[in-house]
């Protein structure tokens, strides 16, 4: 069964593009639930009558179920067929999104989520196998560039599209626009998504599954909660250490498994291996970013919510833009340079961003976030395809579960490290504990900012170092064969 592929099959390269907007539209509506709940929060705190700090489990939750179920779902779909669980994943996503939105009761509202969050586990450990496997290997970094620009707009858009939504029609709008929307692309999945070809037949290392999903749940649940009761905490530091137990489970059982969840042979892939780290590095700079900028846009420079909104959606807009054109330059060039060019244009950003201040005019300010925008859309594309092409076939759906568990993990690093850094800087310039922005001393925020970001520069330069020095070995490989 391995060896028949899509390549060969012209029904399926006939509708190619079609498969990839129907993955790519379910992409972006599991990325986007996961940011744009977070401007209905308070909306939904005073309708279910639950504090602020209990509503906002309603994304913690979806984040720690996504995150532990990934790998699961990545070895499911390379046994079982990325499509079939591709499929299944749509299904449970649209019922927990239509269950989601109605005004019952906070404990049905975290069901389903949870409900939710499986779905879109199922669909974004799948999305970027099922794309590898159906694209030619030159059109392959086009494709998945374009895979990229819908996690980039779900992750950026919801703040703004969220705020669109509640400004005409109530919270639960912002699940039920999800039911129409993935009505038909189910529909049309139906109609264009072959049968699964590559189908491993592994059973499933049960012990690894439950190992490390109690991994994540407790580093997760350990880092939400530290952010409301403090990281120094008996509780938050005893769930780091049942968590760094289960860890430590989980590879003593996959490293004695005949069939493990996560082969860590993988690893010693190092383009596979470096890109993934050069993945989370980025995600964890971007929401350094994205947690400080509408601090600084709406309450050091008092914009109106709608204006910062506009400002902050020139990040997406430009790499949807520039990642299709990436991927395919990289599709002729190959992916190395232009990775290394992507990340050397985040990290010019981030200097930027080190620079910013009241005065700066907030035409320039829109031109560095348009420019991490530009400095994203060049690296992902081809970050992503290093990832993908770089593992065997059978290894794509747990290749795909881990591009989107690092993704996921940088999203989660970064919120919790930059409002830690944020407010720990400005609580070290005030002389006393710092929990919000403070009216009146935009002094001190703009501190925190510029710690913030000098923090987010060595990460990103850290990615940036380390791409260029595999950009070189690869220069010298080739040199050394010509």
């Amino acid at each position: 069964m391995a060896s028949k592929s899509y390549l060969a099959d012209p029904q399926v390269q006939k509708h190619r593009w079609w498969i990839l907007a129907a993955v790519g539209l379910f992409t972006f509506m599991s990325t986007l639930d996961a940011s744009i709940v977070n401007i209905a929060l308070p909306v939904i705190s005073k309708d279910l009558n639950v504090p602020m700090n209990q509503a906002e489990w309603v994304v913690s939750i979806y984040l720690i179920v996504i995150c532990a179920l990934l790998l699961l779902f990545g070895k499911l779909g390379d046994s079982l067929g990325k499509i079939k669980i591709f499929r299944i994943g749509t299904v449970l996503f649209i019922i927990g999104s239509l269950f989601a939105g109605f005004n019952g009761s906070f404990v049905m509202l975290l069901v389903a989520r949870v409900v939710q969050a499986l779905g879109a586990s199922m669909t974004m450990a799948t999305n970027n196998g099922i794309i590898t496997e159906i694209f030619p290997f030159n059109e392959r970094g086009r494709a998945l560039g374009m895979i990229g620009s819908f996690v980039a707009l779900g992750s950026i858009a919801g703040p703004g599209l969220g705020g669109i939504v509640l400004a005409h029609l109530s919270w639960g709008y912002i699940f039920w626009l999800n039911v129409p929307i993935g009505i038909i692309t189910i529909i049309v999945g139906q109609l264009i998504l072959p049968k699964d070809l590559t189908m491993s037949h592994d059973r499933i290392d049960r012990t690894g599954a439950v190992t490390m999903a109690l991994f994540m749940v407790t580093l997760f649940v350990g880092i939400f909660l530290g952010q409301e009761i403090g990281f120094t905490n008996p509780l938050i530091l005893g769930l780091f250490v049942v968590a760094i137990l289960f860890g430590w489970g989980f590879v003593r059982t996959e490293q004695h498994q005949e069939r493990p969840l996560l082969s860590f042979s993988l690893f010693k892939n190092h383009a596979f291996s470096l890109s993934l780290l050069c993945g989370f590095l980025i995600f964890v700079t971007n929401f350094f970013f994205n947690v400080i900028s509408p601090f600084y846009l709406e309450n050091a420079r008092a914009l109106q919510p709608n204006v910062a909104g506009y400002i902050l959606m020139a990040f997406p807009i430009v790499q949807v833009i520039v990642a299709p054109i990436a991927g395919s330059i990289s599709d002729r060039i190959g992916p190395e340079l232009i990775t290394f060019a992507g990340l050397v244009l985040i990290l010019l950003s981030q200097l930027g961003y080190m620079l910013t201040d009241l005065g700066t005019p907030l035409w320039l300010f829109t031109a560095n976030v348009g420019l991490v925008g530009f400095g994203n859309g060049i690296f992902q594309a081809p970050n992503n395809t290093i990832v993908m092409s770089t593992v065997a076939p059978k290894d794509l759906g747990i290749a795909g579960g881990m591009n989107a568990l690092v993704r996921n993990l940088g999203m989660v690093v970064g919120i919790s490290s930059a409002t830690t850094v944020l407010f720990a800087a400005m609580s070290h310039h005030q002389g006393s504990k710092v929990t919000t922005y403070l009216n009146g001393q935009p002094d001190v925020f703009i501190y925190g900012m510029h710690v913030s970001f000098l923090i987010a520069t060595v990460i990103c330069a850290i990615a940036t170092v380390l791409t260029g020095y595999r950009l070189l070995s690869h220069k010298t490989v080739s040199t050394r064969k010509g």
